[in-house]
Order: structure tokens, then sequence, then C-alpha cells
């Protein structure tokens, strides 16, 4: 009789779960290895068996699920045995930047996950997805950088400094990210010298005047209710997309005269509570018959906000400054700064992660007292 094992041998990858905001499991494969764990997300998600068709679905999942779990220990296996030496050199460069995504996605980084979801979009652009991980060399970097700096975004506008600075960045914690996975042996990024690299430079916030705000709700714009959601972004500060898609539903009403939005923002995912003033109320109309689940703003697309709004900007008199919906919400911070809110009411508000993030915008308040004060002659 064979002597039975004393101990259960250890699965070098077990399957996972991570709980999602809206219910769903996320599962992935928890690898651990020569002393390294790591993780990968398979793409495939249980959802709330509301229904018998759900559990046949979950069923049908998790059945996946543990094909490829099957399958990875498998490799793992025939590798560490030397029967298969897998073939690093055919990852495909785009593939593993999507991965990059997916990774921040899971772990909640929302906003850098996009980041890297706009590098691929230029990436692509670029050189198409027929790259190899193999084949990104310094000359390949290099003719990106040199991309960056003559293509337009996704609305034929230059990259600014910033966004270029951003787009080269989330490549090379990508590629240290493979190093790090020993899939490549060097990051290719370290033979440029960092002053070839894009600079994103300090940031140049463009923000309006109160005087000028006064100067725009007295001008008549072709879209009225562009208008409104640009006004009423200078007074609570919102982005964009988070006012585009504002419904009734997300405005509540907490006492007699005082109101609030309650959303998760899009850009970050994290929820926002925000009081809303008399100066951002005067700009929403009547809710009558509307629906909680209609939006508040009925905005025409992006393209034709980004073009209406200088038109409608310079019929005010403003022709100094180049206006961008998001000029709105500079404005409300530099307004709210000027006016003596403090720096960590002011990150709240702008639902910022970090007061970091905000103390731009006392650099510009404090730099315009500094030219006020130097307005007098000297004697």
């Amino acid at each position: 009789m064979k002597k039975q094992l004393s101990k259960k041998a250890t699965e070098p990858i077990r399957l996972r779960t991570k709980q999602l905001s809206n219910g769903s499991l996320s599962l992935y494969l928890d690898i651990y290895r020569n002393g390294k764990r790591e993780y990968e997300f398979l793409k495939l998600y249980l959802i709330p068996e509301k229904t018998p068709f759900d559990k046949v679905q979950n069923a049908e999942t998790l059945k996946t699920a543990n094909a490829i779990k099957a399958q990875r220990i498998i490799a793992l296996q025939n590798e560490e045995h030397g029967f298969i030496v897998p073939s690093k050199a055919k990852i495909n460069f785009i593939d593993y930047m999507k991965s990059q995504s997916q990774y921040y996605d899971e772990k909640g980084g929302k906003a850098y996950a996009a980041s890297v979801r706009n590098s691929i979009y230029h990436l692509k652009k670029y050189r198409g997805e027929a790259i190899l991980l193999s084949q990104v060399d310094k000359a390949y970097l290099l003719g990106y950088i040199d991309f960056l700096n003559s293509t337009g975004g996704r609305y034929n506008k230059r990259l600014s400094e910033a966004a270029k600075a951003l787009y080269f960045d989330v490549v090379v914690i990508a590629l240290n990210k493979a190093v790090k996975d020993e899939l490549i042996a060097v990051n290719p990024a370290h033979k440029i010298n960092y002053k070839d690299r894009p600079q994103a430079g300090e940031a140049t916030k463009v923000y309006l005047t109160l005087d000028e705000v006064k100067a725009l709700a007295s001008t008549e714009c072709k879209y009225p209710q562009l208008k409104k959601a640009f006004l009423f972004a200078c007074f609570c500060g919102l982005r964009y997309s988070d006012i585009k898609n504002l419904v009734w539903g997300q405005i509540h009403q907490i006492s007699d005269e005082a109101y609030q939005v309650e959303i998760k923002q899009q850009k970050t995912g994290e929820p926002l509570y925000l009081p809303l003033s008399d100066n951002a109320r005067q700009w929403l109309s009547e809710k009558e018959s509307a629906k909680d689940e209609d939006f508040v703003f009925s905005l025409p697309h992006v393209c034709t906000v980004e073009k209406y709004l200088p038109i409608w900007a310079k019929d005010a008199g403003i022709t100094n400054k180049h206006i961008t919906f998001h000029v709105s919400r500079h404005t409300n911070a530099t307004l709210m700064l000027s006016y003596g809110a403090d720096i960590y009411t002011v990150s709240k508000l702008l639902g910022h992660t970090s007061v970091k993030t905000t103390q731009i915008y006392a650099k510009v308040v404090d730099e315009n007292k500094r030219k006020a004060v130097n307005l007098i002659p000297n004697i």
C-alpha cells in the first residue's frame, strides 16, 4: 500500500474573486511562484443571481475560468520542468498595455486606467497594433515622442505638454512592469535622456474673473443649454462628463433652502456630495414634469461645445483667453479661494483625491495678489 502524503500539495494558482461596486464578482488568478505573487484578471464576471438564467450563466463562467486556470497550471508545470519554454518574445505590446489598463481598473485606479487607454489610442495611431513587446526599443520610443509632438488629440486639438508627458510616462511604467514580469530584459526608455522626453512643465490654468462670468451671463449663446451648463459649472465646479450625465434624481433637497448634487464622478469613480449655491441653482431649469432619470442639461456633442464656447466668450468681450468647458472648473476653484475658502474645503468640493492637486489654484490666487499690490506706482 502506498504511503499517504502527510501534507496536501499547495496549488500554485488559485481562482479568486473581487467584489465590484455593481454587485458583480470579478474573477482573477492568484499566481504564486518563485517566491513572487502576481495576478491575472480574466475579464470574466459572476453576476448577482436574480433569475435561473443568471445561475446557469454563472456556472458557465466558472467553468470557463477553471479551464483557464487548468491551462495556466499545466503551462507553469511544463516551464518548471523544462518541457516547454514559453515564447515571451511573441507577446503583443498593445495587448500588454490593455492588460495594464484592465489591472488599474480592477484596482480602482480609474483615472490612471483612462490615461493608459488614451496612450493606447495614440500608440495604435503611431504604428498600429502589430507590434511585439520585444520590438519596443529606443528607436520606437523616440518615434513615439516625435509622433506625440505632431499629432492631435481625439478632437484634433494639439496635445498639451502635460498630456504628451503623461502618455509617454504610462508607457515607461508599463515597460518597467514588463521587466519585473521577466518579459523583457531591460526597459528601453532608460536609454533615452531625460531632457529628450516630453516634459509636463508647470500647468497653466485658464480661468475667468467674476466680471467675466457676469459678462457671459448677460450675453446670449447659440445654445442656451450650453450657457446654463457652463455657468452652472462655474459655480459648482463639476467636470463636463459629470454635467453631461447629470440627471434630476442626483439633485437632492436636504432642507427648505439647501440642495446638493450626489454623484459618482465619471473620471475617478469616487462619490461626491456637492452643496449647490444660489449662484449655481439659478442656472438650473425648473424640473416640472421631468423624471428622475431625465438629464438636467441637453448638451450637444463635445466638439460642438468646444466650437461655440470661444464664440460666445468673444461675443461677451473675452478675447484674451482660450475658453474650453474645463475653464469653468478652474474658475470655480479660483473664485472660491479668492473669496476666502480654505484649500482643504475647496479640494473636497472639487472631488480631488489629494490637496496637492488643488494647490495649483492657490498659486494662481497668490500670483494675483502679488500683481495687485504692485499696481500702485512707485513714489
